[in-house]
């Protein structure tokens, strides 16, 4: 996929504001609809179709905190995906101990207890949503967008580790989302 960033014409952050973002998307939408190149060619008219919908998929991409943190890791030249599955025993324990709850609640049915998890997992999201950021800050420097970077950098590992465990805090709310479906 084409960087997200450039596409909309922004600098590489993950701290990106829902409001600009979404205001950038619909300014572009706005000029390339296919109303402004009706009169156009055939050739150009495709043009503005193909890169609409580059703005619309940069757009959803860079609406997801994760896919975001993907994007910053390929432009810094980072495998974002080294650390898909955790490896830390603390997140692992940690996790299993919340499935555990959670499935209690889904055989108890007990909804009040599962809108406090979900409250804790969501609350959590934010948390890790926050320390991405600010692991993303040192990372790429302001103006001069992103620059290839080692992967052993401890910033670089730091962020892989946060996005591993916000992977995995959203995975659990997509599940209680479900149970939540059933109760």
């Amino acid at each position: 996929m084409a960087n997200p960033f450039e596409t909309l014409g922004l600098v590489p952050t993950f701290a990106l504001e829902a409001a600009v973002l979404e205001q950038r998307q619909r300014d572009l939408n706005r000029a390339l609809h296919p109303d402004r190149h009706a009169q156009k060619s055939a050739a150009e008219r495709r043009v503005a179709l193909s890169r609409s919908m580059d703005v619309n998929q940069a757009y959803r991409s860079l609406r997801d905190p994760t896919s975001r943190a993907e994007a910053l890791f390929e432009l810094l030249g980072v495998d974002s995906l080294a650390e898909r599955t955790a490896t830390d025993p603390t997140l692992l324990g940690e996790m299993l101990e919340q499935r555990e709850l959670l499935d209690e609640v889904r055989r108890n049915k007990d909804a009040t207890r599962l809108a406090t998890l979900k409250a804790n997992m969501i609350a959590r999201e934010g948390e890790l949503v926050t320390e991405l950021g600010s692991a993303f800050d040192p990372l790429l420097p302001v103006g001069t967008g992103a620059v290839p970077t080692s992967s052993r950098d401890p910033h670089v590992l730091s962020a892989q580790r946060l996005l591993t465990e916000l992977r995995y805090v959203r995975r659990f709310t997509e599940e209680v989302a479900a149970i939540e479906d059933e109760l």
